[in-house]
């Protein structure tokens, strides 16, 4: 995973598989970034990535209610067919917004 931050903006770049594997570590980066109250909002471009199971869904999840306290927001974008359905089917799109 790429990390980038432009300001109040973190834009976190997925490959490989977000699975219970790699959920806690991929988490963990991600919190590092977000911690600081300043980050309004988080990007996660999922062009690299080929799999996401429920653990995915959860740290998604999980970002999404550490930022949107402080008025932040998640949003997703290039997300391959199977991670597409995935995120509909799990309602994630009700509140995650999709670039």
């Amino acid at each position: 995973m790429k990390l980038e931050r432009r300001g109040d903006r973190v834009t976190a770049y997925l490959t490989g598989e977000l699975d219970q594997c790699s959920a806690q570590c991929i988490r963990r980066e991600l919190d590092e970034m977000i911690a600081d109250p300043a980050v309004r909002k988080l990007v996660l471009d999922m062009a690299g990535m080929t799999f996401m199971d429920s653990s995915g869904i959860g740290v998604i999840l999980g970002r999404y209610r550490v930022l949107a306290p402080r008025g932040g927001k998640v949003a997703v974008r290039n997300m391959n067919d199977h991670v597409r359905r995935i995120f509909l089917l799990s309602g994630m799109n009700q509140i995650i917004e999709m670039l």
